[in-house]
């Protein structure tokens, strides 16, 4: 047997994470992992002192939605560990590798309610992909090694690791070389061959086909096989929100985003398909408004990796278990003769020309979708592109013009407020040379902005455009339409000055309200040094259009040009 090298729990954990690559750790220190922070204050692997474990978290999500690798985070137990329960969630609901390291109080406490003891494991089982509690300091090395295995491969998700604090500083071995073997889990990743040909089959006899891109087909790094798909067989494209840039926003076969808030073209196609191709999208019910109704004319096909998602909401013809890079791999493979589309993309393109998304431009106020285009030009379609969530969430998915996979970085499953300001840090920890814009609501803002004092702590240079109209986007939307105007509590009657608020983390502060200068003024504060907030007074009343209400199939629009 290989010699061991004898380490304590918190040496032996910080050895496995090296060994598993990690760059950093977004974390919040406490009584519970003192013993780590202190076995942290000499290792290579440096912690990103967040202001609250939940931003500690969305900043791990937006590290691994850019870099497809497992963000870490560390807490510590009880309100440190409960504190990161939605970004958890959050992750689970976007299929985003996580591995979140919980403090966790003594061996020989656990279940005596002791001092900021919870139940991690209990509250962490429906929202987490796997979840331990380490009982021996022997078993740390190979739990934190399958943790990683398992938050990784197949379908990812998060991991939680509960560390009581006797374990991180109990002595045990720590192998050089240690090998993951877990029989129970062995995600498929290859595609069916035969089912592979139904598919193309049934592409040969469509008339009318459809390829419905969801995010699992950046996270199998397999952009460029599908953009070569679609050039292949010129068809018609329509993209969910996650999927943005995977296929470019001003590719001629891109049909936009479909579902809620989609576009015309992008809703029709689906309406009217009569082969629907979904590559790694779980027809959630954001897009698939109206399950019984969706796709009606369509033979489909789901290519997902995760099996649990064939057939869960929407019939499936053709069902294909595998990685959507594999899958696309051997599609291409089959050399399947190209049909004649010409005429369902000329249906669809004209479609498109015919009802383009709008918005009545003045000069009275500044529309915030003018402001999301203006600021696709200045970043020459290049920023990543980070959210938070409601209406400005919308108006950045319908008109910024995206171009490369990973760009659109979003709470999409759970709709996590919040979530913008500490996932834009993450992502330009990820990628330091990168410019990274994050667009933010009122509400949202007031959520997680004490993550601002990291940006000047660490040098980050992001530009955040808050989109101010004084409510709750969303909610006063659909208080207004399907609620008869009573808007109750979506109005903030008072509100911090957010230029007060960004001196005090010594950050730059711009506020615009002059629609007649605002592509200027928004050019000179994108051209400010450093990290800026862009306050951008936009009207309360501006509604997201088109929208589908809910339970509406996705044909019958709300507010179509």
């Amino acid at each position: 047997m290989e010699n061991q090298t004898k380490l304590n729990g918190s040496e032996l954990l910080l050895e496995c994470l090296k060994k598993e690559k990690v760059e950093l750790i977004f974390g919040y220190p406490g009584g519970a992992v003192l013993p780590l922070y202190d076995a942290m204050y000499d290792f290579e692997i440096s912690n990103v002192l967040t202001r609250h474990e939940q931003g500690a978290v969305h900043a791990a999500e937006g590290y691994a939605k850019v870099t497809g690798k497992p963000g870490v985070v560390v807490v510590t137990s009880g309100p440190g560990a409960t504190n990161a329960i939605t970004g958890i969630a959050d992750a689970m609901s976007d299929s985003l590798p996580l591995v979140v390291i919980t403090g966790q109080v003594g061996t020989g406490g656990i279940g005596t309610d002791a001092f900021q003891e919870a139940d991690i494991l209990g509250i962490t089982l429906p929202i987490t992909k796997h979840n331990f509690q380490v009982r021996d300091v022997n078993d740390l090395q190979r739990i934190v090694h399958e943790a990683f295995h398992i938050a990784s491969t197949g379908r990812p998700g998060p991991v939680v690791i509960d560390l009581p604090k006797d374990i991180s500083q109990s002595m045990g071995g720590f192998l050089e070389h240690f090998e993951v073997d877990i029989p129970s889990y062995q995600p498929n990743t290859s595609a069916s061959l035969p089912q592979i040909e139904k598919a193309m089959k049934q592409l040969k006899r469509a008339k009318k086909p459809l390829l419905l891109v969801g995010a699992g087909v950046s996270y199998a790094n397999a952009t460029e096989e599908l953009r070569t798909f679609v050039d292949k067989y010129q068809i018609p494209v329509v993209e969910t929100m996650m999927a943005l840039g995977t296929v470019p926003s001003k590719h001629p076969l891109n049909l936009g985003m479909g579902g809620m808030h989609g576009t015309y073209a992008a809703n029709m196609a689906l309406s009217t398909c009569d082969y629907l191709i979904n590559i790694g999208s779980r027809f959630a019910d954001r897009l698939a408004t109206s399950p019984n109704s969706f796709a009606p004319n369509a033979k489909i096909a789901h290519i997902d990796i995760d099996p649990a998602e064939i057939g869960k909401v929407i019939r499936t013809d053709i069902p294909v278990v595998a990685d959507a890079k594999d899958a696309l791999e051997k599609m291409l493979a089959l050399d399947t003769k190209p049909g004649d589309y010409s005429g369902w993309i000329a249906e669809c393109q004209e479609r498109e020309a015919k009802h383009p998304l709008y918005y009545d431009e003045t000069d009275e106020e500044i529309k915030p979708q003018r402001v999301v285009e203006i600021v696709g030009d200045i970043t020459d379609s290049k920023a990543y592109v980070v959210t938070d969530v409601g209406q400005h969430q919308m108006w950045v998915s319908q008109f910024y013009p995206f171009s490369f996979p990973r760009q659109m970085i979003t709470s999409g499953g759970l709709g996590t407020m919040g979530y913008g300001i500490p996932a834009g840090i993450g992502v330009k920890f990820a990628h330091p040379e990168s410019q990274v814009v994050v667009f933010v609501g009122d509400g949202g803002f007031q959520m997680t902005n004490q993550e601002f004092a990291i940006l000047n702590e660490h040098n980050l240079d992001i530009k955040f455009v808050l989109m101010n109209n004084h409510v709750l986007g969303m909610v006063h939307q659909w208080q207004e339409k399907f609620h008869g105007a009573r808007f109750s509590s979506s109005e903030f009657k008072t509100q911090p000055d957010f230029m007060k608020l960004a001196e005090a983390y010594h950050v730059k502060g711009v506020r615009l309200s002059n629609p007649k200068t605002i592509e200027e003024d928004l050019k000179a504060a994108f051209a400010l040094e450093g990290p800026v907030l862009i306050e951008v007074e936009i009207p309360a009343q501006e509604h997201v259009l088109p929208m589908v209400a809910a339970g509406a199939p996705n044909h019958k629009m709300i507010g179509v040009k």
